[in-house]
C-alpha cells in the first residue's frame, strides 16, 4: 500500500512544480525588466533597430540613385548584404529578449568575429577597400559591433533573470517552460543561418581578394570628378600617313560581356597581321577592372567617361569605332560626341534603339536586382571555384564574370535608363551624327532567323551615316559573337581593313 501511494504521488509533485514553474515565469513581479540596467539595454536596441533600418533603406535607394558622397566604386550590394544582417541580429535579440541562451551568446559571438575578419580582409586589400568604401566599411564596423552588444545584452538579461529569482524567491529557477523551449530553438534555428550568411559574406571576401591579385593589362584612370576609375587598354603604336597625319586608333566597345572575353582576339589577330597598326580598349563602368559609376548611369555618361579616360592617357585619334551588341549604342554616342574625330564606325550584329525597350524591361531589371542582392553570399562563384576550377580570370573578366556584383550593378543600370537616358541619347546622336562617315554593319545570320524584327533593324543601322561600304550578313554566326565561326572571323578582319585603310574627307 505504502509503494503504491508513492508511486502516484510522484506525478503530482512533478505537476505541482510545473505549474509553480509557470506561475513564477508569468509573475510580472519576477522579470528582469525590473532592472534598469536591462530596460535601458533594451532601448538601446532599439534606437540600434531605428539607426539601422534607416541606414539600409539610404543603402536600398542607392542602388539606384546615388546621394552625394555616398557611392561606393564597388557594386553596394555588400553593404546592404551587412545592414541586412544587422537588422536580423538585432529584431532576433529583441524578439527573444525574454529568454537568453548560451547557445544565443555563442552564435552572435561568431557573426561578430566572422565579420570582424570581413572587416580586416576590406582593409588590407587595397582594391576592396577603395571599392567599398566608408560606405561599406561603415556598415561592416557597426554589424560586428551589434553582435557584440547583443551578446552583452544576452548574458546582462540572464543575470538579471537569476538576479529576480533570487531575490523574489531564494533561488535561481534554471528549469524552462516548453515555451520557453520553443523560442530558444526557434532563435537558435535563426542565429545559426546569420551564421552561415557570415561564413559566405566571408569567403566570398577572400575570393575577392584572390581576384583582386589579378593585374589589370592597362591603366585605370579616374574620371568623372575623382568618383570612380576605369581600365583602359592600347596595343600598337601611333602611327603615320606620308603627309604626317595621324592614322587611326580602333576603339573597341564590347557588348554584354567585357572586350577581353570577347572580341579583342580576333582584333588582336588583325593587328598582329598587319591589318591594323593599333587598337585600345575599355572596360564600362562595373565590367572585369572598372569600377562601378554612381547610379543613374546611362550610355551618354559612359561615352563621356570613356572620353575623359582616353584624353588623361593622351590618346588623340582619329578613332574607328568598332561596337559589338548594346556596345553599339555607346559607339555611336561616342561618336557623336567626338564627330570631328571619327574615321569609321563598325557594327556588329548592334542592338538599334528601337529595341532598347528589350534591355529595359522591369521584369528583368527585378531579376537583375534579385541577383545582386544575394551576390554577396556567392553561392555560384564559391561552387564555380571548388567544384568546377574556375580562375581568377573566368571571374574578373571570362565565363563566371556575370556572377559578380560589379557586373550586375553595369547591367541592373542599364536597365534602368535604357529606354529613357540612353534612348533619348543615342536618337540625339543619330541627328549630330557627320553623315560623311565611313560604315560597315555586320550582322549575325542566325539572329536574324531567331528575332523576326532583328533584320529590319539592323537594315536601319546601314542609314545612319551615308557612307555606308557594307552590310554583311555571317549566316551561321551566333548572335551578337561574329566572331565565333570563322567566316565571321574573315569578314570582321576584312572589312575593318577596308574601314582602316578609308580615309575621311572632311
Amino acid at each position: 500500500m505504502t509503494r503504491r501511494s508513492k508511486s502516484h504521488s510522484l506525478p503530482r509533485h512533478q505537476e505541482i512544480h510545473q505549474e509553480h514553474l509557470q506561475m513564477l515565469q508569468n509573475d510580472p513581479a519576477v522579470s528582469p525588466y525590473n532592472l534598469w540596467s536591462v530596460r535601458a539595454l533594451r532601448w538601446f536596441e532599439i534606437i540600434f533597430l531605428v539607426i539601422t533600418f534607416l541606414w539600409w533603406v539610404l543603402l536600398l535607394v542607392s542602388l539606384f540613385v546615388s546621394p552625394p558622397k555616398f557611392n561606393s566604386r564597388g557594386s553596394g550590394f555588400f553593404d546592404f548584404s551587412y545592414t541586412t544582417l544587422t537588422i536580423g541580429n538585432i529584431l532576433v535579440a529583441l524578439i527573444f529578449f525574454a529568454v537568453p541562451s548560451s547557445a544565443m551568446s555563442i552564435l552572435s559571438m561568431s557573426i561578430s568575429v566572422l565579420l570582424l575578419i570581413d572587416a580586416i580582409i576590406i582593409f588590407a586589400v587595397p582594391q576592396i577597400r577603395v571599392e567599398e568604401g566608408w560606405v561599406g566599411i561603415a556598415s561592416v564596423v557597426w554589424a560586428a559591433l551589434i553582435g557584440f552588444y547583443n551578446v552583452i545584452t544576452n548574458r546582462t538579461v540572464k543575470w538579471g533573470k537569476a538576479e529576480e529569482e533570487e531575490r523574489l524567491t531564494g533561488r535561481a529557477e534554471t528549469r524552462r517552460t516548453l515555451a520557453e523551449w520553443i523560442a530558444i530553438t526557434v532563435a537558435t534555428i535563426i542565429m545559426v543561418i546569420f551564421v552561415i550568411i557570415a561564413v559566405l559574406l566571408t569567403a566570398v571576401l577572400v575570393l575577392r581578394s584572390r581576384d583582386a591579385s589579378l593585374a589589370a593589362p592597362g591603366e585605370k584612370f579616374l574620371v568623372d570628378g575623382d568618383k570612380y576609375a576605369v581600365h583602359v587598354f592600347c596595343q600598337g603604336n601611333q602611327t603615320y600617313y606620308k603627309d604626317g597625319s595621324r592614322k587611326p586608333t580602333v576603339l573597341l566597345e564590347g557588348g554584354y560581356m567585357p572586350v577581353l572575353d570577347s572580341m579583342e582576339d580576333w582584333v588582336y589577330d588583325a593587328y598582329k597581321n598587319g591589318t591594323i597598326d593599333r587598337y585600345c580598349y575599355w572596360d564600362r563602368p562595373g565590367l572585369a577592372w572598372s569600377e562601378n559609376a554612381p547610379s543613374p548611369h546611362s550610355a551618354g555618361m559612359s561615352a563621356t567617361a570613356f572620353g575623359e579616360a582616353l584624353a588623361i592617357k593622351g590618346e588623340e585619334g582619329p578613332f574607328i569605332l568598332v561596337g559589338a551588341g548594346i556596345g553599339g549604342i555607346y559607339s555611336r554616342i561616342f561618336s557623336a560626341r567626338n564627330v570631328r574625330n571619327i574615321a569609321g564606325i563598325m557594327l556588329i550584329d548592334a542592338l538599334q534603339e528601337d529595341l532598347l525597350y528589350r534591355v529595359a524591361a522591369p521584369g528583368r531589371g527585378f531579376v537583375l536586382w534579385g541577383r545582386g542582392i544575394i551576390s554577396p553570399l556567392g553561392l555560384d562563384r564559391l561552387a564555380g571555384a571548388l567544384f568546377k576550377g574556375r580562375t581568377r580570370e573566368d571571374r574578373v573578366y571570362g565565363r563566371s564574370a556575370y556572377q559578380g556584383g560589379k557586373f550586375i550593378k553595369n547591367k541592373l543600370q542599364e536597365n534602368l535608363v535604357a529606354d529613357s537616358l540612353t534612348r533619348s541619347e543615342v536618337q540625339s546622336a543619330r541627328n549630330i551624327q557627320q553623315p560623311n562617315v565611313p560604315l560597315v554593319v555586320v550582322s549575325s545570320g542566325r539572329h536574324i532567323k531567331q528575332d523576326d524584327v532583328w533584320e529590319e533593324k539592323q537594315q536601319k543601322l546601314t542609314t545612319i551615316t551615308d557612307n555606308l561600304l557594307a552590310w554583311e550578313i555571317v549566316q551561321k554566326a551566333p548572335a551578337e559573337e561574329v566572331w565565333k565561326v570563322k567566316e565571321g572571323r574573315d569578314a570582321l578582319e576584312h572589312w575593318l581593313g577596308r574601314l582602316y585603310n578609308t580615309r575621311v574627307t572632311q
